[in-house]
Formats: C-alpha cells, sequence, structure tokens
C-alpha cells in the first residue's frame, strides 16, 4: 500500500494540541467521574469497615451463631456484585446508544440514594427477619447502579483526556477510589474512637451512609453540567454499530469476544487484590486475627493515604514507559511476594501490618493507576461501554465480590490463615496471562471506531513514534 492509498488516521491529541476551553473541559470531566467513583467506593468502604457491626446487627440470629454472622455479612456484600452483571448489560449499551453523561447521572442518584437508606434500616432486634432482607435489597440496587458507574466513569475521563497523558488523567480516577476508602476508613475509625465500639453498636454506625447523601448531592450537581466528548459524538454519527443499545450488545458480542475476554482475565486480578487489600482487610485483621479495630483500621489509612499519593506519578509514568510494563511487574509481584505479605501481617505489630500490608499496596497501586486508562482502549468507541461494563462487572460479580466470604469461609474451614495470600498469587497469575495478551495503548488514540494499538502498524509507516510499537 502506497502513502497516497493509505487510509486517514484520526490524530493523536496531545495537552499542548487542546485549547483553554478543551482543557478546562477535560479537567471538569475528570473531576466528575472521580467524585463519583469517590462515592462509589465509600460507600463500600464503609460497608467493609463496619462488617463486624453489621454482621451483629442484622444476622446474629442465635448466641452459638459463631462465625456465620461475619460469612453472612460478607454473602451480603457480594450480593450487589452478583446484581452487577445485569447493570451492566443494561447500562452499558444504553452509555453507547444514549451517551456517557446520562447515564452517569443515573447512576450516582440511585447508588447515593441506596446508600442513605442502609443508614436508617431497622435492625434484626427491631424487625426481625425483614432487616437483612431489606439490607439486601439495598444492596441489590446499589450493585445494578455500580454496574455503569465506574466503566462509565473510566469510559467518559478517558475519552476527554488527550492521549498522551490518559494515564495521568485517568489516575485521578483512581485517586477518587482511594479517597473514598480512605474517607471511609477516617470516618469509621475516627467514629469508634469517639463513642466506642458500645456507641457504635448503639446506633453511631449509621451516620458513615447518611454521608454519602450529601455527598451524592454535590457529585449530581457536577455531573448536571458535563457534556460528551467528541470522541463520542463524532465516532456515533459515523456508524449503525450502536443504533440501540440492543445493536450495541450484539456487534460487542459479535465483533469483539477475544477483547471482552482479555478484559475479563485481567479484571479476575484487578478484584481479587482490590476487595482483599482493601475492603476484607479490615475484617481479617481484627475478626480473624484478633488485632485490634483502631490499629488494624488506622494501617490501612496509613497504607492508603501513600497509596493516593503516589497514584498520580505511577499514571504519568504509564504515558512515558507504556502500560503493559507496570502491569507485568505488578502481576508478578502479586505472584510471588502474596504470601510473605499476609505472614508478615499474620505478626501482632503494627510495623509488621505496615510492611505486609504495604508490599501488597504497593502492586495494587501500580494496577490502579493505569487500569482507566487501559480498560477502555480495549475497545472501540461504538461499544466501549458496553465492552467495560459487560466484561468489568461479570468479572467482578464472580472474583471480587466474593473473595471476602469465601476467603472468610476458607480461613474457617482449614484453619489457614495465610489462605488470602494463595488467593492473591493465583489471582496473580491470571492477570499476568491475560496482560501478556494485551496490545500497548499508551498514547494510541481512542478515535475512529477501531481498537487501539491495532492500526500500530499504519501509524509506524506514517512516521510516528509510539510507545512499544512495532512495523508489520
Amino acid at each position: 500500500m502506497t502513502n497516497e492509498q493509505q487510509p486517514t488516521l484520526p490524530p493523536i491529541t496531545r495537552e499542548i494540541d487542546l485549547t483553554p476551553l478543551q482543557k478546562k473541559t477535560a479537567r471538569k470531566s475528570v473531576a466528575g467521574s472521580a467524585i463519583g467513583n469517590a462515592i462509589e467506593w465509600f460507600d463500600y468502604g464503609i460497608y467493609g469497615y463496619l462488617v463486624v457491626y453489621i454482621s451483629q446487627l442484622f444476622f446474629t440470629f442465635s448466641d452459638d451463631a459463631g462465625a456465620l454472622p461475619r460469612i453472612m455479612a460478607f454473602a451480603t456484600f457480594a450480593v450487589s456484585f452478583l446484581v452487577r452483571p445485569l447493570g451492566g448489560f443494561i447500562l452499558g449499551p444504553l452509555g453507547d446508544r444514549l451517551g456517557r453523561q446520562k447515564v452517569l447521572v443515573f447512576t450516582i442518584l440511585m447508588i447515593s440514594l441506596s446508600t442513605a437508606a442502609i443508614g436508617i434500616l431497622p435492625t434484626f432486634e427491631t424487625a426481625g427477619f425483614l432487616a437483612p432482607i431489606l439490607l439486601v435489597l439495598l444492596r441489590m440496587v446499589q450493585g445494578f447502579s455500580a454496574g455503569g458507574e465506574y466503566a462509565g466513569a473510566a469510559v467518559f475521563m478517558s475519552e476527554h483526556a488527550p492521549d498522551n497523558r490518559r494515564g495521568f488523567y485517568g489516575s485521578f480516577l483512581e485517586f477518587g477510589t482511594l479517597a473514598g476508602f480512605s474517607g471511609a476508613a477516617i470516618l469509621c475509625t475516627s467514629l469508634t474512637l469517639i463513642v466506642g465500639e458500645d456507641g457504635m453498636m448503639a446506633g453511631w454506625w449509621r451516620l458513615p451512609f447518611l454521608v454519602t447523601l450529601l455527598l451524592g448531592f454535590v457529585a449530581l450537581w457536577m455531573r448536571s453540567s458535563l457534556s460528551e466528548s467528541e470522541t463520542f459524538t463524532e465516532d456515533s454519527a459515523h456508524t449503525e454499530s450502536n443504533a440501540s443499545a440492543w445493536k450495541a450488545f450484539a456487534t460487542l458480542i459479535k465483533e469483539y469476544p477475544g477483547q471482552l475476554v482479555k478484559l475479563i482475565g485481567f479484571v479476575i486480578l484487578i478484584n481479587v487484590a482490590f476487595y482483599l487489600v482493601l475492603t476484607y482487610m479490615p475484617s481479617y485483621l481484627s475478626a480473624t486475627l484478633g488485632h485490634g479495630v483502631v490499629e488494624s483500621n488506622m494501617s490501612l489509612v496509613i497504607i492508603q493515604l501513600v497509596m493516593m499519593v503516589i497514584i498520580v506519578p505511577l499514571g504519568a509514568l504509564s504515558d512515558k514507559i507504556g502500560r503493559k510494563p507496570q502491569l507485568i511487574i505488578a502481576s508478578l509481584g502479586f505472584m510471588v511476594f502474596s504470601v510473605p505479605a499476609i505472614m508478615l501481617v499474620n505478626i501482632d505489630s503494627i510495623w509488621t501490618q505496615l510492611a505486609g500490608i504495604g508490599i501488597l499496596g504497593l502492586f495494587l497501586v501500580m494496577i490502579i493507576s493505569t487500569i482507566s486508562a487501559t480498560l477502555p482502549a480495549l475497545f472501540p468507541t461504538a461499544v466501549r461501554y458496553s465492552g467495560f461494563a459487560i466484561g468489568y462487572n461479570l468479572s467482578t460479580a464472580i472474583f471480587g465480590g466474593t473473595a471476602g466470604a469465601i476467603n472468610e469461609g476458607l480461613v474457617a474451614s482449614t484453619g489457614n490463615v495465610l489462605v488470602p495470600g494463595f488467593y492473591l498469587a493465583a489471582a496473580g497469575l491470571i492477570g499476568f496471562i491475560s496482560v501478556l495478551t494485551f496490545r500497548e495503548t499508551a498514547g494510541r488514540s481512542l478515535r475512529g471506531n477501531v481498537v487501539p494499538g491495532s492500526d500500530d502498524h499504519l501509524r509506524v509507516a506514517q512516521g510516528e513514534k509510539l510507545i512499544g510499537a512495532k512495523a508489520k
């Protein structure tokens, strides 16, 4: 093919190419995406930190229940994840058809209302079995909404960010994730210090859930003023692949099953690591190992704050060296160091706890600093929301939300407190294999309705320099 015959490729946008208005719009879009993400994970965080109280208030059906209340509480946590694929199957294609912004307004409204409603639920002592039933129903609403929240926020952000800074911009979305978790940890730990465990049981456990309502109104206000990206509006105007939500779903399944499998495989590692390290760990440290609740929570807070400090530099680094090198190192790290890290956590010392959780936190932040830029780039514009939402939430439902309950059950049945380490190592292996199948997408354009990275040979042939690109 001669140069004259080569197709015209969408130009790669760089931050210096953006007008002041476009830069302002991009940063506003990142902020709107990040605050919603922070609220979603604030919800999951407070449930994780309050699971000790929730298990006693909603699932203690007898005096000799043993570990059953905690297992039931984690199972209820997992229920919301089982509903997430339904949200992904419905909200993802709708986001490809109607637009990302409309769906994101809906998801943040539903997440905020359902989370706040948990704060006014009756307990088992006052309402009997109606109490856990209502809790499960609200967790299902949360799960359905979350099925479109994270995927939509990541896609919306990635389509607004300049191509050569997508890792940097995307890291702020995950900064919001850690901010939500850290906010949950700080609020729950501070409450426990102030009112004591008796005070938490008496009703102060409700406050963190109610705070979500105020945060939700702020996020709703920010998202209501956002606009769609040119990437979405222009590509959608030149394709029939997403002429309806059903058509978007059918296009994804027929034309991009391989991309879907790649995403599902890697998300296994993302979710197992994320939920074991940041959600299950507080209960594991206090209830399973018998460490102090406050000391255990503070260990997690310190690690999360350190992760927040380094996540943006790591996201920016992926723009320079590529996504794959960081993801490969992190996957190998979980394979090799997970069991030794859990051994350190088992020692009843704040310093060894910090060291063990710090090792796991380092590899986790290497992953999450890049995923908001990496995963949307696995799909073309027409099915980007559908592919991300469906694949991510299927994997999350099976391996993410169930991680706490499975590990709690395995530790209880085997008596082996190193189970979380072996579980993380296995997830690391699956993630490593998946990453090896990825195309490098750092610096690639998301426009043109093609899978980013699939046109590298054409771009190299016309003189572009791309990270990790090989000419055919």
